[in-house]
């Protein structure tokens, strides 16, 4: 009895090992370049930028035109602005380059994905971005996808109201909620194509449903329950 009690308590801290959310605020991270892949709090981030589309002048740029690269920024002033939708003290953001120390670079963004170990049944993120000028009438979409299959989407219009607003930074913040997703894709869209908005990212969460096991939970019930037999 005691030798079941023993396995029965090893499997409920393995099943609840697999159901845990993950979550990436970047802080703990050096600011600078990380390649076009890389995993932060159990996050996988990946395909930045691998996209053709328009800029919003509508000027043409190519699958590598952007560039793919994950960046940690230091962005203390824009936490200072956005306390709400920024942790202290760096971000996500993307593309070749990036002003180290004090001074923000929000760089482009037309695409990225991000996947974690695991199901999940809700998703989101926050986003710092520019309105208004250019930038004003872009749909930017953040989806759940589940075997490559979306799931759930979610969307905004970037204000453009004021046409000498150009570069007003704002913030957002977007959620997804399905039966069942394994990772995530935000992207920007104008008149139906690709297009580039420039972007930070934070406070990036997946979270599976309450008391879910996950597929690695389920097998380690099952062939428990066969040995008890």
């Amino acid at each position: 009895m005691r030798s079941r009690m023993i396995m029965c308590a090893a499997l409920i801290a393995g099943v609840s090992g697999s159901a845990m959310g993950q979550f990436a605020d970047f802080d703990n991270e050096t600011e600078g370049f990380l390649g076009t892949s890389y995993t932060s709090g159990g996050v996988s981030f990946f395909d930045a930028n691998n996209v053709s589309g328009f800029y919003p002048d509508g000027a043409p740029f190519d699958d590598t035109e952007l560039g793919s690269d994950f960046i940690i920024e230091q962005s203390t002033v824009v936490w200072n602005d956005f306390p709400g939708f920024v942790s202290f003290p760096n971000t996500l953001t993307f593309g070749r380059a990036f002003v180290p120390g004090d001074n923000v670079t929000i760089g482009p963004l037309a695409t990225a994905s991000m996947s974690a170990a695991g199901s999940f049944t809700d998703g989101s993120l926050d986003l710092v971005y520019y309105e208004n000028g250019p930038w004003g009438g872009i749909t930017v979409t953040l989806e759940a996808i589940l075997g490559g299959n979306v799931v759930d989407s979610t969307s905004f219009v970037v204000a453009g109201n004021d046409p000498n607003g150009r570069d007003n930074p704002a913030a957002t913040h977007l959620a997804v909620n399905a039966p069942a997703f394994d990772s995530m894709r935000i992207y920007a869209t104008l008149n139906g194509d690709y297009t580039t908005i420039r972007g930070l990212v934070d406070n990036v969460s997946f979270v599976p449903a309450p008391g879910a096991l996950g597929l690695a939970g389920v097998a380690g019930l099952m062939a428990f329950r066969r040995r008890q037999r």
